[in-house]
């Protein structure tokens, strides 16, 4: 999961860092020029992919620590292993959460703002631009440190994960079981 996790990682916040690349090099949004629409216009749909896969990585994360946290409970039952690895994948999972949802509902309001922003919107708000660039810096810098973050507690999972099978193969081999 560790690789699969970075792979998916590293793309989510390269999406996340072109769209706000580009939504920094957009000349002069309030123009109506066809060259500024169709700035907009690409950064928009970059930032819809870009959120859209920046949500799905970070809820691919919270599937893996409930679905391991589930098999570690199955197989420490099923074999009278001790409770301390449910314990930790519990607190690895918790650890997770509070960034996991700061990144999500930081992605969420940071789309809001965008949307509000663009002059062609029938809402506006005053220094919407200004609190859009600032919440995309924000999501853009939580996200890259929540993904760091979310990577280490996985590779320590992993750990557990691993420590567990070890262990399950040596009870089976000791009762003549097949591994």
């Amino acid at each position: 999961m560790s690789r699969i996790f970075l792979t998916l990682a590293i793309f989510s916040n390269v999406l996340l860092a072109c769209t706000a690349f580009l939504g920094w090099s957009i000349e002069d949004a309030a123009s109506l020029s066809d060259a500024a629409r169709n700035q907009v216009g690409t950064h928009m749909l970059i930032a819809l992919a870009a959120a859209i896969i920046a949500l799905l990585v970070h809820a691919v994360v919270l599937t893996y620590f409930m679905g391991t946290g589930r098999w570690i409970e199955e197989t420490s039952a099923a074999y009278s292993l001790a409770e301390n690895a449910r314990r930790e994948n519990i607190q690895l999972k918790y650890r997770v959460i509070p960034g996991l949802v700061t990144c999500l509902l930081l992605i969420i309001v940071t789309g809001a703002f965008g949307a509000i922003s663009d002059p062609a919107s029938n809402a506006s708000m005053k220094n919407s631009a200004a609190i859009h660039s600032l919440l995309a810096i924000t999501t853009l810098l939580a996200n890259v440190f929540v993904s760091f973050q979310e990577w280490g507690h996985i590779n320590r999972n992993t750990q557990i994960v691993d420590d567990i099978i070890a262990e399950v193969r040596r009870i089976r081999t000791e009762k003549g079981l097949e591994n």
